[in-house]
């Protein structure tokens, strides 16, 4: 999960002022201001509208039947009661007890510029601009990212914010565009109630008194039946994957959510997907998926032992045999993982979760320096943690990886992993401008359990991805988004992982600059020709969003994966801005009519 660089944010101006609403008085305005969806479309969020209680119970009314049962109408009064009284410890907590916020969980920071919410957008016709869209592509490019349904006027984080999708569905050349939120449990009771419900836990941990207080409310709203923490917490607001031919939303503290696009190009959600046969229980946001066998890998992590939990779900979508790690002594911020053909591989690195820092007023999640980054590697088909065991890997801090494969040259005797590391891990959780990813091949000898390292290209590269097919099997190439700084991403590159020597230096062979105030996201590979197993690897498209920050405008953009300059074959103008978010996936129209 890739962090909000505060210190970035302080630098831009934001095109907007989020102002907050009136002083807590007898009317209980509440604690957050909801999205108004043509405003954002038409001003682009220069203004918000206020929502009061009092409109509340006006919507809640329309929803209620004609002649509503007694206690259909004390159930409404009581909810009513819960959600003036709640908002209004809310508001006191955020006027009275938060300390000052820091730039990085201020929202005037946080969401400024193109990192502001935007409201939902109905499937739109959109107009090709430059070039035009290839034959071979058609099917959905969505992007998951953080959009919160309610500006926040307490501490908040990028990570708090609300999934939300953003498509664009191509069919004959011709593309259309579509916004919606994922209606996870979360949105949908925030939404009902009209405020802000549940704790967030990136930014709720500010000041010990400020802490103790939100979580005394929180537990409050347990206690009254506002909330039931059994039906999830999660957001779906990270990545999007296929397993066994069904699409989900994820986000590594919930479930995933189960997502369908309509023939005219609409979103739906679905319903949260518990195949994992548990209420508490969650997944990564990073499962990887044998295109192969149909097999889907993942694996969740947690506050409590056991801290790693690793499972794999069959090509017909039945949960298999859990495999909890108990090697693992401590909780560890694990994002995402990498498999090869008989392998899993695992990082622990330094940046750490603490349950008990939440008693003291701070973030559970911080980095720690003493600590020794190791990586774990198992038997991809493994029953238990017998075969486990751990490396150490000094100076080695991952939040993504890209691929791994077994080398057939030594009889499959060494892994072969790629993957940014993250140099300056110190400051990935407050200033994300200092840290430098710089892409590195790793090797790591199975005889010998040691590992080898070396980089492959000198940029600042994150966001990397590869051609699908190519999970768990050796590829050549990989496509990177380029910081910098980050988070704002300034263009792509292409980096051939064959030229990689121990005195090679920069592998990069394609690169791609957006221009002056455009920036984009990460890139998606998809093949030109999908079902053709002669093709090239590189034999296809490279497609993400773009904006431009001078003219305020986002494009969706296909580049020749081939072309030495990554070139641009079509820009399609969006009919409304694309906040900067997280990760996509492409579905085929193929695959879209069975969802």
């Amino acid at each position: 999960m890739d962090t909000l660089s505060s210190f970035f944010l302080q630098k831009y101006v934001p095109s907007h002022s989020l102002t907050p609403s009136p002083p807590l008085l007898l009317k209980f305005n509440i604690s957050s201001l909801k999205i108004d969806k043509k405003c954002d479309r038409l001003n682009h969020q220069k203004s918000m509208i206020t929502t009061s209680i009092l409109h509340q119970k006006k919507l809640k009314t329309l929803n209620t039947p004609k002649n509503p049962s007694t206690s259909e109408i004390t159930k409404i009064k009581k909810q009513s009661f819960l959600t003036i009284f709640f908002n209004s410890l809310d508001n006191f907590i955020c006027n009275f007890i938060d300390p000052p916020l820091r730039p990085s969980i201020d929202p005037n920071h946080v969401l400024s510029g193109n990192f502001a919410p935007v409201g939902e957008l109905p499937p739109t016709a959109c107009d090709v601009v430059e070039g035009s869209l290839p034959p071979s592509l058609n099917g959905a490019y969505i992007r998951n990212g953080p959009n919160p349904q309610f500006i926040p006027r307490g501490p908040y984080h990028l990570f708090d914010g609300d999934g939300m999708l953003h498509a664009v569905t191509i069919s004959g050349g011709k593309a259309t565009f579509c916004s919606r939120f994922v209606k996870t449990y979360k949105y949908t009771l925030e939404r009902e109630i009209g405020s802000p419900v549940i704790l967030n836990v990136f930014s709720a941990f500010n000041g010990l008194l400020a802490s103790l207080a939100r979580c005394a409310v929180s537990s409050g709203r347990v206690l009254a039946g506002q909330y039931d923490p059994r039906r999830g917490a999660g957001r779906a607001n990270t990545s999007l994957a296929l397993i066994s031919g069904k699409l989900f939303a994820h986000e590594e503290c919930d479930l995933p959510y189960g997502i369908k696009l309509t023939c005219d190009g609409d979103i739906i959600t679905l319903g949260r997907h518990e195949f994992l046969g548990e209420q508490f229980t969650a997944m990564t946001a990073h499962p990887k998926i044998d295109m192969e066998t149909g097999e889907t890998f993942a694996f969740r992590y947690s506050f409590l032992p056991p801290f790693l939990t690793y499972f794999r779900i069959n090509g017909d979508g039945i949960m298999q045999h859990e495999v909890p790690i108990f090697s693992l002594k401590q909780s560890s911020f694990i994002h995402d993982f990498a498999i090869s053909k008989n392998y899993v591989v695992f990082p622990d690195t330094q940046i750490v979760i603490k349950p008990r820092d939440m008693l003291r007023g701070r973030v559970p999640l911080r980095v720690d320096l003493e600590k020794v980054p190791r990586l774990g590697i198992m038997p991809r088909y493994a029953v238990d943690e017998r075969e486990m065991w751990w490396v150490d890997v000094s100076g080695f801090n991952i939040i993504h990886a890209v691929n791994a494969w077994e080398e057939e040259d030594d009889g499959g005797d060494t892994i072969v992993m790629v993957a940014p590391n993250a140099l300056g891990v110190e400051h990935v959780l407050e200033r994300m401008d200092l840290v430098h990813s710089s892409l590195e091949r790793i090797q790591i000898n199975l005889k010998e359990k040691s590992v080898t390292r070396r980089p492959v290209s000198t940029a600042n590269l994150e966001f990397a991805v590869i051609n699908p097919a190519y999970v768990g099997k050796k590829n050549r190439y990989v496509y990177a988004a380029v910081g910098d700084p980050m988070p704002k991403i300034v263009g792509v590159v292409k980096v051939d992982l064959s030229l990689s020597t121990a005195n090679s230096g920069d592998c990069t062979v394609a690169r791609r600059l957006y221009g002056p105030g455009c920036y984009g996201g990460e890139p998606f590979f998809v093949a030109r020709e999908p079902d053709n197993p002669a093709a090239e690897e590189d034999d296809g498209y490279l497609i993400t969003y773009m904006h431009n920050e001078n003219t305020e405008e986002s494009k969706f953009l296909v580049m020749d994966a081939k072309s030495p300059t990554l070139q641009i074959l079509a820009a399609v103008k969006l009919p409304q801005r694309v906040p900067y978010g997280f990760h996509g996936i492409f579905v085929p129209e193929s695959h879209l009519r069975k969802l």
